[in-house]
């Protein structure tokens, strides 16, 4: 199973909070991933400064912390074709609701967007149902 990290937890939500409040005010911009992430692919030159800089340190800091300290998440691995099905369908999810968790979840819901909240109601509703199905009427544990 996973060890309970309720101070790792804490920061890596005030660290998300700061960056959503940071890159609304700096740049006028919300922090979802989904459209950061896109904008850099579609090479979108105007603002790609600082969205490739954000991309790039979503993905390296967890690396250079797994070098530094080992595992800190106890999860074990996964199969590397299991994440890459499971980017796969949620990149689908993206696109099907128009943005990304981070975008609707934190963004939106706080500045009060009605889309954001019925999409972040949908996000959680699927995650629960899909842990429920997994773990209770197939009996899988992970």
């Amino acid at each position: 199973m996973t060890e309970f990290t309720p101070g790792l937890s804490v920061l890596g939500g005030l660290l998300i909070g700061l960056s959503a409040a940071l890159g609304f005010s700096l740049y006028g911009r919300v922090i979802g991933i989904s459209g950061i992430l896109s904008r850099v692919l579609q090479f979108d030159f105007g603002e790609i400064h600082w969205r490739l800089w954000f991309v790039l340190g979503l993905l390296g800091t967890p690396l250079l912390l797994e070098l530094s300290f080992g595992s800190m998440h106890g999860f074990d691995p996964v199969h590397p074709l299991a994440m890459v099905i499971a980017g796969l369908l949620v990149g689908y999810g993206t696109r099907l609701g128009g943005g990304c968790t981070s975008g609707h979840g934190i963004c939106g819901i706080s500045r009060l967007s009605i889309r954001s909240v019925v999409a972040t109601c949908c996000f959680m509703g699927s995650a629960i149902l899909t842990v429920f199905v997994i773990r209770h009427a197939l009996g899988v544990t992970l």
